[in-house]
């Protein structure tokens, strides 16, 4: 799909349910500058204390864009002020403490993660996680070592890749791995084995078949990031039959029920 650009004012209309918007916020110079001069108002203590602590220019650079760029978004969302949002944690599904999913007062569902360079943000009205990694992270012989801890059915997809395409299916696996965890609130503490989510069908021959059955009642898509990254976007749907050992077949542009939406975001 063709990415559209967003000022801060214009940056999100109401996400109906079904709908995932995602933006890409990239770590460029005038998106780092607009965010260290908006650091000190819009964040938190909490948020300008983790940015100071950063020792790397780049690495506080990210996180402020990252988090001013989330703020920004929602706000315009909640028709709020990005400073006035108050975010806490959800109770964990596995054990009941507070580091589940991230959540703000609204009729909103957000998600964020980020890699060197670019930032990735989604929002919808169901619960639903985004992943974003960098190419390097994936090599064959850093990703092997991460391969070897998945589902069965994922490395027996993965065996069944080219070698020229190991490492970009490897990656795109995991980025959909961890959308799904994050989505569940469960996070890569249940493990990356346990559940199954495939290496999606752009890695699987034409007419070929997934070797397991991806979670019911969730969606997982590819999300359009620059050269040199992967992400992906999982969000909850309405619980559906799955059919082990269906047929797939990438279709450009198609992505099930959810219908999503991809732009750049212009800080500043």
């Amino acid at each position: 799909m063709a990415p559209e650009a967003a000022g801060a004012a214009d940056a999100v209309a109401a996400v109906e349910p079904g709908e995932v918007r995602v933006w890409r916020v990239a770590v460029a110079p005038g998106n780092a500058a607009a965010a260290r001069a908006a650091a000190p108002v819009l964040l938190d203590r909490a948020e300008r204390a983790r940015a100071a602590a950063f020792r790397r220019e780049q690495d506080r650079q990210l996180y402020e864009v990252a988090h001013v760029g989330l703020r920004t978004v929602l706000a315009e969302r909640l028709g709020r002020r990005p400073a006035e949002l108050t975010f806490r944690q959800a109770p964990c599904p596995g054990c009941g403490e507070p580091h589940g999913r991230p959540e703000v007062d609204g009729p909103v569902e957000f998600s964020l993660s980020h890699a060197a360079g670019l930032a990735v943000i989604a929002l919808a009205a169901d619960p639903l996680g985004v992943d974003v990694e960098g190419h390097g992270a994936f090599e064959r012989e850093a990703g092997e070592d991460v391969a070897g801890l998945l589902h069965p059915a994922e490395r027996a997809e993965l065996a069944a890749v080219e070698p020229e395409r190991w490492a970009a299916a490897a990656l795109r696996c995991w980025v959909r791995k961890e959308a799904y965890l994050k989505g569940t609130g469960m996070g890569l503490g249940r493990g990356v084995g346990i559940d199954y989510v495939g290496v999606g069908p752009e890695f699987l021959p034409e007419g070929g078949k997934a070797a397991g059955v991806e979670p019911a009642g969730w969606e997982l898509h590819a999300v359009e990031v620059p050269e040199g990254y992967d992400a992906a976007v999982a969000v909850r749907v309405a619980e559906r039959e799955a059919v082990q050992g269906a047929a797939v077949r990438a279709v450009p542009g198609v992505t099930g029920g959810v219908r999503l939406s991809v732009r750049d975001l212009v800080l500043g």
